[in-house]
């Protein structure tokens, strides 16, 4: 959960949802009339390489920087791994500065100005842009984090795949009950429909796999840290695992308060903060974090497999010495899918035949690192991801969790949830 002019949320499936208020849909909305007519960068390279000019659009300034600036690093190791691959890139960079406008403002010097062949869209404000890239057939790959375009329009691309937190998935209530929780709590936020989805999708996943829901909130005030009244009715409610699809400052302010109240909290689950991103916080939020657990989409780099190692040996390979964040496993994956795409689009690719490249993939394994689940990229109606990783933070190391890596299930058939 980063940002402030529109309203992010963790879903339950591990991926950051935003919803945008109604000003910032008319902003993007209205952005539509721009063309494009200029002619997207692509030349031969030396050694019978190919050469591309990337533009990624992220938020390096404003409030969803301190989650989405990474991708940086992350993209320049997929850059690094795509030359083992014959692909020469060159990256361009558009702050979005957590400002839907300034989104479509970086997105048309990206297209207008740097001619891009594609778009990497880790940001927070991608619907910003979103209507101006599909105005124009750029292609766009990237996460699906922000809004609903990555469902609707088919020049994008999300290496998560597209994600509908009305539906319920069993993950997390199996997650529950494999770890030891029989009275779970959830905790969202009330201005956004996301959030409070998420929240009361997680509760229902509970009660499917009979575990007790004793408190369910779905209208807490956004980014508010005053939670001591709800530890408080938590622990009136006997609830002793927990998940709250809010920013982390709410999450890690509730698990503080909880444990001051002397709460039996078995099992608090985050959706955010695995690996570097904790490491980001500093060491106060990584106190706060002992003993909670952290999903993820992908495989940890815990596991040590061979796409693991790949793609740690990419990171360092660009400088980057600590765990991988969220925002560089998207943006490397994006490189990655990228390359996929070219080499699928014939010998001299044009952005149409690379968007009908990627519009084919329909088993994307993430280079490995979404195990042996591979998912459908161009399902973009009903998809929840039913597979997740995860771990727990002990002492200064997260550490795998037996059974969950991952932990993967069904869509409950017939269930749905609404926003409060």
């Amino acid at each position: 959960m980063r940002m402030l002019h529109a309203k992010p949320v963790i879903s339950r499936s591990g991926r950051k949802v935003l919803v945008a208020t109604a000003a910032t849909v008319l902003v993007a909305a209205g952005c539509g009339s721009s063309s494009h007519t200029s002619s997207p960068t692509t030349t031969s390279g030396g050694g019978g390489a190919k050469s591309y000019t990337l533009g990624l659009l992220t938020d390096l300034t404003g409030p969803a920087a301190s989650g989405n600036k990474s991708s940086v690093q992350g993209a320049q190791a997929g850059i690094a791994w795509a030359k083992s691959q014959g692909y020469n890139f060159t990256l361009d960079t558009g702050d979005t500065q957590t400002s839907p406008a300034q989104a479509l403002t970086a997105g048309k010097s990206l297209v207008e100005q740097d001619h891009v062949f594609a778009v990497i869209a880790n940001s927070s404000l991608t619907f910003g842009a979103a209507p101006y890239f599909t105005q124009n057939n750029i292609p766009v790959v990237g996460v699906d984090e922000d809004a609903n375009e990555w469902a609707t329009s088919q020049n994008m691309f999300s290496v998560t795949g597209v994600i509908y937190t009305n539906l319920v998935s069993t993950v997390y209530g199996q997650f529950f009950k494999l770890e030891g929780a029989t009275r779970v709590g959830v905790l969202g936020y009330s201005i956004s429909p996301s959030s409070s989805e998420a929240a009361k999708g997680a509760a229902v996943s509970a009660q499917v796999a009979g575990l007790q829901t004793p408190y369910i909130n779905g209208a807490f005030p956004f980014g508010s840290t005053n939670v001591a009244p709800v530890a408080l009715a938590m622990k009136a409610a006997g609830i002793n695992g927990f998940t709250a699809t809010t920013d982390p400052n709410t999450a890690f302010a509730l698990v503080t308060a909880l444990r001051q109240a002397g709460v039996n909290l078995k099992v608090p689950v985050f959706a955010d903060g695995y690996g570097g991103d904790l490491a980001q916080a500093g060491p106060a939020a990584a106190q706060v974090a002992q003993n909670v657990y952290f999903s993820l989409a992908y495989e940890p780099v815990e596991m040590n497999t061979p796409a693991t190692r790949q793609f740690v040996t990419a990171l360092r390979s660009v400088g980057v010495q600590g765990d991988p964040t969220f925002a560089e496993y998207n943006a490397y994956l994006s490189v990655v899918m990228i390359v996929q795409g070219l080499k699928a689009a014939g010998a001299n690719p044009t952005q149409a035949s690379f968007t009908a490249a990627l519009s084919a993939i329909h088993a994307w394994d993430g280079a490995g690192l979404l195990g042996s689940h591979p998912i459908d990229i161009n399902n973009r109606s009903h998809q929840v991801d039913n597979c997740q990783y995860f771990t727990k933070y002990v002492g200064t190391a997260f550490q795998l969790v037996r059974g969950a890596s991952p932990l993967c299930g069904t869509v409950v058939p017939g269930k749905t949830v609404s926003p409060s």
